[in-house]
């Protein structure tokens, strides 16, 4: 009878980092979704591997089923490598009549992405591409239906975006050496952030 390959484990550091979260977070309410939170942003790809997810459970006696459970259920974790740079497409109602569809199809094109098929279930798309430099993603809704369509980067929320002011976006991304073939009207078109400096808000 062959034994069973040994599961991956974390690497040294993870693991001490993971040790030093639990600690931290030790008999606080709610305290999962923060150790996972603190977890993933941790993670250079921004991710929760399976191997850093059993290792948590092994040291919180909390069941890997339950672990397992929460990071499915809120959009918030991802259970695959992501890009440096996240780009979220609003789906919802208001943003999808004002051309949110048309912007997502273009940054895919733009990005590479474009043949990823018809989406079965548009509000959860993520992809990244191979390069790991952008992860595109779908959200249901951004709660800022007034300011449609919706574009997050980077934890930034743009309103009232268009194509050429999303590729102005994208390009000031990519660094000065694209950034500074913006021309006085793109800049001056850009999408405008929602909520001030953080533009943070769930809907």
């Amino acid at each position: 009878m062959k034994n069973a390959p040994a599961q991956p484990q974390p690497t040294v550091e993870d693991q001490e980092f993971v040790d030093r979260v639990i600690a931290g977070h030790r008999g606080k309410p709610g305290a999962l979704l923060s150790i996972l939170e603190r977890i993933q942003d941790h993670s250079p790809y921004k991710y929760l591997s399976p191997e850093v997810l059993e290792y948590l459970a092994s040291k919180t006696d909390i069941a890997p089923a339950q672990i397992q459970s929460v990071v499915t259920f809120y959009a918030l974790f991802n259970l695959e490598p992501q890009g440096r740079n996240t780009i979220s497409v609003c789906r919802g109602t208001a943003c999808h009549t004002r051309g949110s569809r048309g912007l997502l199809e273009r940054l895919k094109l733009e990005m590479g992405v474009g043949d990823h098929g018809e989406e079965s279930e548009p509000e959860k798309l993520s992809i990244t591409t191979p390069d790991r430099k952008y992860s595109i993603r779908t959200v249901a809704c951004f709660g800022q239906c007034a300011l449609a369509p919706v574009v997050e980067i980077n934890h930034q929320i743009y309103g009232h975006v268009n194509e050429r002011a999303l590729r102005s976006e994208i390009d000031a991304l990519e660094g000065p050496s694209r950034g500074a073939r913006r021309s006085p009207a793109q800049q001056e078109s850009g999408p405008q952030p929602a909520n001030g400096p953080n533009g943070r808000q769930k809907g």
